[in-house]
């Protein structure tokens, strides 16, 4: 064998042997995985990663769905257009913004699929600046005509693993809610109950009405923007009279928002077999997400949410420092789940939200009163009330101080900021609307900020 093929061989070898060595590491868990995965067994009562595990987006068959609103690729794909489809907005306060606003609006995917705003704005505000902190009030629009909301505006990700939506849960006749029927005040948008489907459900259809999209106020608005062959596709057990609905409407959103999912962050990779998908600062903070801090004992699941409600003496939106539009004191929205039910102890009590893609819109609790992931991590490490209407007697009982170093919060924060960032939410938004229409906004001064002009 000549010199040539023997350094050949040699190099082959080497590198095959290099290779083995180091996919035998990988495979070799680390103290802190060992730590993790006993801390992961203990938060799920023993089901381990497999309780936490996100599916594909595709995956259909592994997405919690209403068995009212079975899932299809052709009503998901109809529901992606249509949530962020700002043609839809025909029912404005001031006409002038007919066209101009969409569900996407004050749920889009560059803020985490939230506002990235105190509150958010949808008619009655113009611009959207970067990432749409640039929102601010049109000054032609009486504030009376604004489409505002007295709370923060909640995430749609990871909404599938909620059955009941809102703040305050109001939505969905099915979960928590079954039985609350004296509740569901006739005429109102709570009232949607009575067609018995889930949250997500519920709150789509009841939102179109809510947020001037009442497309059965114009009975021809779909087809005409180019959505008919869409419908037939996605609703062809429908009859043809009926298929063209603010209900259908409602239900293709909601498929579409069921596939909403940050399965792509670190920690769901991390779930799925890649080690190294996490930080090791970030694997202490899980361990101490999950066991000592005591945070799972509400964020828990997939979506680390779930169907509670707790009062954390969080300040209402009403005191927030900056120009906030309808959120008086007075606005039972403030009172949490008991503006939904009337009951004693359920007054304050505000649902547990999921906690993926926190950092694209800092503005945290009900209220926008907390303004970093780090600063609520330490407003539950002191467990002291900031909100002085809140009775010490509706604090959660595990509102209590955690007595967390400034290191453990460091990994704890490292966890939630980067461990549950999914960096491609983009991959949610259409590439363009059959409308033509600009989104998430269509305004004069949104079209130009966002490129649409």
């Amino acid at each position: 064998m000549d010199l040539k093929r023997i350094l050949l061989f040699t190099l082959v070898a080497t590198t095959f042997i290099i290779s083995s060595c180091r996919k035998d590491d990988e495979d070799i868990p680390s103290a802190l995985d060992e730590q993790l995965e006993d801390a992961l067994s203990d938060a799920s009562n023993g089901l381990g990663k497999a309780f936490y595990k996100m599916p594909s987006s595709t995956n259909l068959a592994g997405i919690p769905q209403d068995p009212k609103n079975p899932l299809s690729m052709e009503k998901i794909e109809l529901g992606k257009l249509l949530y962020h489809e700002t043609g839809i907005g025909i029912s404005p306060m001031v006409a002038d913004n007919s066209g101009e606003f969409s569900c996407a609006s004050c749920h889009f995917a560059s803020a985490g699929f939230q506002a990235n705003r105190w509150q958010g704005i949808s008619e009655g505000g113009q611009g959207f600046g970067i990432n749409g902190e640039g929102r601010v009030k049109n000054p032609s629009i009486d504030v009376a005509m604004m489409d505002v909301q007295p709370l923060r505006t909640p995430s749609s990700m990871n909404n599938v693993y909620q059955q009941n939506l809102l703040w305050n849960g109001q939505f969905g006749a099915t979960g928590i809610n079954a039985g609350t029927d004296p509740y569901w005040t006739p005429g109102t948008p709570i009232a949607v109950n009575e067609l018995g489907y889930e949250g997500l459900e519920t709150q789509a259809i009841a939102g179109l009405g809510v947020h001037r999209m009442d497309v059965d106020q114009l009975p021809n608005t779909l087809i005409d923007l180019g959505y008919k062959s869409m419908f037939d596709a996605a609703f062809s057990d429908v009859p043809e009279s009926e298929r063209y609905t603010k209900e259908n409407t409602g239900l293709a959103i909601a498929a579409f928002e069921r596939t909403l999912l940050a399965n792509q962050s670190p920690f769901q990779n991390y779930l799925y077999g890649n080690k190294n998908a996490l930080t090791e600062q970030e694997k202490r903070g899980a361990i101490l997400f999950f066991k000592e801090a005591n945070c799972a004992s509400c964020h828990n699941g997939p979506g680390l949410n779930n169907m509670e409600f707790h009062a954390l003496g969080l300040n209402d939106l009403d005191d927030c420092p900056e120009e906030i539009f309808n959120t008086e004191a007075s606005n039972p929205a403030h009172l949490g789940r008991g503006s939904f039910t009337g009951l004693t102890e359920d007054m304050y009590k505000f649902k547990v939200p999921q906690l993926y893609n926190m950092k694209d819109s800092p503005f945290l609790g009900h209220g926008s009163s907390i303004r970093s992931i780090r600063a609520m991590v330490e407003y539950k490490n002191l467990a002291v009330a900031e909100n002085s209407d809140v009775p010490a007697s509706q604090l959660a009982e595990d509102f209590e101080p955690l007595n967390l170093s400034n290191e453990q919060i460091s990994d704890i924060v490292a966890f939630l900021e980067d461990g549950l960032y999914d960096p491609n939410l983009k991959r949610y938004e259409p590439e363009s609307l059959p409308s033509g229409n600009c989104f998430p906004f269509n305004d004069p001064i949104s079209r130009v900020d966002l490129g649409c002009d």
